[in-house]
Parts: C-alpha cells; sequence; structure tokens
C-alpha cells in the first residue's frame, strides 16, 4: 500500500516498487490526512482494490513562513493538521491492514529542518517534523509484534518545482555553496531512500530515519572546503 501527495515522486516511487509488487500508486490530497475518516475511507477504499497491500508511505506535507509571534493560527494549526495529525492518522489507518497480514512498510517523510536545524520563520514546521520522528520511533516500538516496520526518510535542501518557481537562483547558488557535495538533491534521491526502506534489504531497520541532505549537516563552520595547513 503505497499513499503519495508528491506529484514528482509518485511516479519515481511507482516505478520503482514494481519489483516488490506495489504496481498502483494513488495520488491523494493533503485533506485526506487531516481528518481521521477522511485517511480511513481513502485507505479503505484502496485495500478493496487491492487486498494485498503491505507498504504505506506518506511523502508530503505542507510548508509555509512565520514567526513564531505574529504566525496567523489558521495558518499554523494547518501545517500541524496535516503534517503531524496526519501522520497519526496514517499510521492508525494503515495500521488495520498491516496488523491482519502481519507484515508492513511504514514510511514517513520528515526533515533535517526540526530534528537538526532550523531559521526564523519555521519554527511550526519545524516542530511537526521534530514530532513526525518521535512518532517514528514510538510507532515502531508500538507495532514490532505484528513484523510492521516504521521508518523516515529527512531530506535537506531538495531542487523541486516550488523551490525553482519561488526561489531565485542566487538563494540555489547560496545552498549549494553551503553542501558538500555541492548541489541540491532531486526527488530521485529522496525516492531511492525510500525504495531502501520499503524494500527486503531493509528487514531489520526500524524506528530510524535516513538523512538525503548531501552531508549538509556535517560542516563546523563556513570555511569546510579549505584543506588544514
Amino acid at each position: 500500500m503505497l499513499r503519495v501527495s508528491s506529484s514528482k515522486l509518485s511516479p519515481l516511487l511507482t516505478n520503482g516498487f514494481a519489483p516488490l509488487g506495489e504496481r498502483d500508486t494513488r495520488q491523494t490530497s493533503n485533506d485526506d490526512y487531516e481528518r481521521p475518516r477522511n485517511t480511513h475511507v481513502a485507505l479503505q477504499s484502496e485495500v478493496n482494490d487491492h487486498p494485498k497491500r503491505d507498504r504505506t508511505g506518506l511523502t508530503d506535507g505542507l510548508r509555509t513562513n512565520g514567526r513564531a509571534t505574529t504566525t496567523l493560527c489558521n495558518f499554523r494549526d494547518r501545517v500541524m493538521a496535516v503534517n503531524l495529525r496526519g501522520s497519526f492518522n496514517a499510521a492508525r489507518a494503515a495500521l488495520v491492514p498491516m496488523k491482519a497480514q502481519h507484515f508492513g512498510r511504514m514510511l514517513f517523510t520528515s526533515s533535517i529542518t526540526g530534528p537538526h536545524v532550523t531559521s526564523p520563520g519555521h519554527g511550526h514546521y519545524s516542530a511537526t517534523k521534530a514530532g513526525i520522528n518521535g512518532l517514528i520511533r514510538s510507532a515502531a516500538l508500538e507495532f514490532s509484534v505484528y513484523g510492521i516496520t516504521v521508518n523516515g526518510v529527512e531530506p535537506g535542501n531538495i531542487l523541486t518545482e516550488a523551490i525553482q518557481l519561488h526561489r531565485g537562483a542566487a538563494y540555489i547558488k547560496n545552498m549549494e555553496d553551503s553542501i558538500p557535495l555541492g548541489r541540491l538533491g532531486s526527488p530521485r534521491d529522496v525516492a531511492n531512500a525510500f525504495l531502501f526502506l520499503a524494500s527486503d534489504d531493509a528487514s531489520y531497520i526500524t524506528g530510524t530515519t535516513i538523512i538525503v541532505d548531501g552531508g549538509q549537516l556535517l560542516p563546523e563552520g563556513k570555511d569546510f572546503r579549505l584543506l588544514p595547513p
């Protein structure tokens, strides 16, 4: 069972899951995750169509900017509802078929923003992603008795359509200069991490995340490319 709402990740994951027997991908809106009933109905519909579904990936969410002291409550609550509450709702709904077949792979999208770094205006978003990491660890413990693994991916700066549309060349160049590998990641880089965690090769991995950031978290300072004397 694969649940995605990202148009970029959808075809990449659909093709990648084919060898695992997961050939059908449903693209959803954020509303499917925000409300428990919507999540249950959406997942149950897919289970009815494809009874043998054992992989669930929540691969998107909301990100808006706003200072902690000035962000309007409705914007803050919307981000919290989709990113964090939606992850709880998806886990609860997916647990039903996975528990019945005593096998499953639950995958969530976290971020380096929140668990490791942040910036002004990202307080509400950072809180949701840190919360998702907590959910991953707790759910991994709770669901292990049913043969279910729970993991996540923490992307760094990814060159998505939104970045290309809303950020200028100077911003992108500045971010590239801060990444040891010298480029922003691609949606395929993120998809590959998901595909590994969903595969049999990751059958003994649970309760953790894979950071996909080109080494962005590693430097102690801006002069990381300088060789020591």
